[in-house]
């Protein structure tokens, strides 16, 4: 039986629907939003696997071309591996969910919203979020939700909730919060410069959006809502509990406070060693070995809380709002076109900047349109940086640790129009203990300034951690890797000295108020600042040059209806010209002209010649011809790509000649000088020789006045 639920959103109507479609799925929804439509399912495998200690959730977000009316680009005319898009979508749905589902179900569990239509104005992710929690929620599978998302933009100060593409675009501040009816538990996205106060009113706006969206999915339940399947909890209970406990913990509160990261595991892993040695035979047991290592981790989540809320003392011995030593090197790598290594405490970064041309730009085919993008960032994770052994490649946290420092430092990269490269910054992240994207933040922003890219303001990043017991909490500045692990929250911000232009923030407990957030995000700013001041030690401006080894790039606006006559008849001048001075050129409809060369020359001596062939001839004025064809009465001199005109034989020399070719050869270069462009359009020269033996030129072409043949 179908049932159907809405809710006006934003002055549009939301339409969430269940048992008509895919009704063999523990639960499934089909979500609608003007044109969007959005398909979510949940299943959950048959077996519970006992004592698992993490939740085996899979959250596959796709979008089919056809619900633009779209046929897949290239010769695969089929939807393949997904896109960076449907992956950072996928994170979006997966991150507030996770914590609401109970570890001890046991059971595999994979959510698929497919995007079905999309009418390319509202935006579907939103729609995908919502749709995954209803079908979830609606379901037999245990989960302490539901959960929904806003997206919310300002244009100007006004705050609009689930703004359209179009709104996107003019909006200074875009981000996707989600949370339950309690509080927000996930913020991801980006700014120009908003401030803190700006930040906190459209986290409020969008919770009180999700709150209605909650409270629709509970009707929802109400109405076609399955019964709950059991929970597998764990059965086993460790043998001789208490008194490993009273063994380890006092040497784990020594253990866990050793000053560096290594030194920090090898001490708890000593104590743990220790102890399993002690406890060999009870271990023997794989349910013994295993609530044995889970006490470990109680242990050290307590030792480390009651440290930072009691004395205020974090495991590396800071103080709350402390920021680990940073150092800022640039110019490492000579051959690069950029290059900065960032380093943070056991954080480092090497960022790499190249500057490429427009045929260098990332081509983006799916369901929103092609869209090009000309500044790329790219991160690398290697298991090396934290000191272990795996296989190389980009997974989903690469992708998504990558989109976060893209969308902070993209606010502050030039235009196209104010610097003509496409920028590719990639982050090699050497060593990890704390936020690499905010450490690739920081090392983008230095390798782009030493490759010369005119920023508008140096960007930098900080990861902020949250602890909580009762009505008492600590904001932790700097996070280290045990304190995200073990803490309550993650909470990124990039900035400039003047605002935010990028942010995220994963929250484990049920939400935080507006006073915790208000805090954090002044926290933040403060430790922001900081980090900033040391980096403007190192470079605060673009380098006064961009590498000889980058491509050098000329552009220059023509008159629209020159543009013809610049490319000629099937593209033949302007062929002629790029293999004459070893270019590429590019044209826009607007008479924006591109000319990208391997060196300054060749781009500037292209660029002489573009003006050449779409200025018009100025009379009086002296160019640098070439002979074409000689002819009894005269000769025809080209002045300007395509333009030529008539030597008469009797303006060639003050004496008398009896034939051109006493004078001219054809291909000589001679600087003519025009006389009159007649009636009929046709170019009347003078060899200079024979005009103005000894007065300086009216002008010069081309490469300047060359010497006169002798």
């Amino acid at each position: 039986m179908t049932q159907t639920v809405t809710l006006t959103v934003a002055g549009k109507e939301l339409i969430l629907e269940t048992g008509r479609m895919a009704k063999q799925a523990n639960g499934a929804v089909f979500a609608q939003y003007e044109g969007s439509a959005v398909i979510a399912t949940v299943c959950a495998s048959a077996d519970p696997v006992e004592g698992l200690d993490y939740v085996p959730l899979t959250v596959d977000y796709n979008e089919k071309y056809y619900a633009a009316g779209k046929i897949p680009g290239g010769f695969i005319k089929r939807e393949g591996r997904p896109k960076d898009k449907e992956i950072l979508v996928s994170r979006l749905i997966d991150r507030p969910m996770r914590p609401l589902f109970d570890k001890s179900f046991g059971r595999e569990i994979q959510v698929v919203p497919t995007t079905i239509s999309a009418d390319q104005t509202n935006p579907p992710d939103i729609l995908a979020i919502i749709a995954s929690s209803a079908a979830v929620h609606l379901s037999d599978i245990p989960f302490n939700g539901p959960i929904a998302a806003a997206r919310i933009g300002a244009i100007g100060e006004e705050l609009i909730v689930n703004p359209s593409y179009e709104e996107i675009e003019r909006s200074r501040l875009e981000i996707v919060v989600a949370g339950t009816k309690d509080g927000i538990t996930m913020v991801e996205g980006g700014a120009g410069e908003v401030s803190e106060e700006l930040m906190v009113r459209a986290l409020e706006k969008a919770h009180q959006v999700i709150i209605e969206l909650c409270e629709l999915q509970e009707e929802l339940r109400r109405l076609a809502g399955k019964e709950k399947l059991p929970l597998n909890p764990d059965t086993h209970t460790l043998e001789n509990r208490d008194e490993i406990y009273r063994d380890a913990y006092p040497r784990l509160e020594t253990a866990c406070f050793e000053p560096a990261k290594g030194e920090r595991h090898a001490a708890v892993k000593a104590v743990k060693a220790d102890l399993a040695e002690k406890y060999a035979a009870q271990l023997e047991d794989e349910n013994q070995k295993r609530l044995f290592d889970a006490l470990f981790e109680d242990m050290q989540y307590a030792i480390l809380r009651s440290s930072i809320l009691d004395k205020g003392k974090r495991v590396d011995g800071r103080g709350l709002e402390d920021i680990r030593p940073i150092s800022c090197e640039i110019g490492l790598l000579k051959r690069t076109h950029g290059s900065a290594l960032f380093t943070r405490g056991e954080t480092q970064a090497l960022a790499v900047t190249t500057l490429g041309t427009v045929f260098d730009e990332q081509i983006y085919d799916d369901i929103e349109g092609d869209k090009r993008e000309n500044f790329i960032l790219h991160y690398n994770f290697p298991p090396y940086s934290v000191g272990e052994t795996g296989r190389l490649g980009t997974g989903r946290r690469e992708i998504g640790h990558g989109n976060l420092a893209r969308r902070s430092l993209a606010p502050m990269v030039p235009s196209k129009e104010e610097f003509p490269y496409t920028i590719r910054v990639v982050s090699e992240i050497l060593e990890s203990n704390g936020s690499s994207s905010m450490a690739s933040v920081c090392g983008g922003t230095l390798s782009m300034l030493h490759a010369g890219v005119p920023m508008k303001k140096p960007v930098a990043g900080i990861a902020m951690g949250l602890i909580t017991e009762g009505d008492r909490y600590a904001v932790l500045s700097d996070i280290l890797g045990e304190e995200d692990h073990l803490g309550d929250m993650d909470f990124k911000v990039a900035g400039t000295e003047e605002g935010i232009t990028g942010f995220q923030m994963d929250i484990k407990i049920a939400g935080v108020n507006a006073e915790i957030m208000g805090k954090a995000l002044a926290q933040a700013k403060r430790g922001r600042l900081h980090i900033l001041s040391i980096m403007n030690r190192t470079i605060s401006r673009p380098a006064g040059q961009i590498s000889e080894f980058a491509p050098k790039i000329v552009t220059l606006k023509i008159e629209v209806d020159k543009i013809g006559a610049l490319i000629g008849p099937g593209g033949k001048n302007i062929k002629a010209l790029c293999e004459q001075f070893s270019v590429t050129i590019n044209t826009e409809n607007d008479g924006t002209v591109t000319i990208y060369g391997k060196n300054a020359k060749d781009a500037e001596e292209a660029k002489r010649a573009v003006m050449g062939v779409v200025a018009d001839p100025e009379t009086g004025r002296v160019y640098n011809g070439v002979v074409k064809r000689i002819m009894e009465f005269g000769a025809f001199v080209e002045i300007l790509p395509g333009k030529e005109g008539l030597v008469h034989i009797s303006k060639l020399s003050r004496q008398r000649i009896a034939q051109v070719t006493d004078v001219l050869s054809e291909g000589q270069e001679i600087p003519v000088k025009l006389m009159e462009v007649d009636k009929m359009g046709r170019l009347n020269l003078s060899y200079i020789d024979a005009v103005d033996p000894d007065g300086a030129p009216a002008g010069e072409g081309p490469g300047g006045r060359p010497s006169r043949p002798g």
